[in-house]
């Protein structure tokens, strides 16, 4: 399965344009839905699943965490890959993240074209 579809949620506008460069290095064929909090993420969703989803930790409104509550509890059908992309050392953060069944990846900032090829990696499988 090709990766056609990335939703990337993150506040900071200086990441979302590094990502959508990224992607667009990587493939410019890719669709980019960009949100800048969980809760606007979960609107987009309610539209259509991506391919794949960036997710981002430390943001306003809803964090990445609580987005993945939520996107639990609401949806019953996933992305393919959900990755999370951030800029925490944490390994707490890894292991709380990891505990979700449908967080396939978890990258340090930048995103990179390797982790867009893990990813589709990922979507393969």
């Amino acid at each position: 399965m090709n990766m056609t579809s990335i939703l990337v949620v993150d506040d900071d506008e200086n990441d979302q344009f590094i990502c959508e460069y990224t992607i667009r290095k990587f493939n410019p064929d890719i669709r980019i839905a960009k949100a800048f909090d969980g809760a606007e993420a979960l609107d987009i969703l309610r539209s259509g699943m991506p391919d794949a989803i960036i997710l981002d930790i430390n943001m306003p409104v809803m964090n990445g965490f609580e987005f993945l509550d939520r996107y639990a509890a609401e949806f019953e059908n996933h992305a393919p890959v959900v990755a999370m992309l951030t800029s925490s050392h944490l390994g707490k953060d890894r292991e709380r993240a990891m505990r979700y069944s449908f967080v396939k990846s978890y990258f340090e900032k930048p995103l990179t074209t390797e982790h867009l090829r893990i990813m589709t990696e990922l979507l393969a499988t």
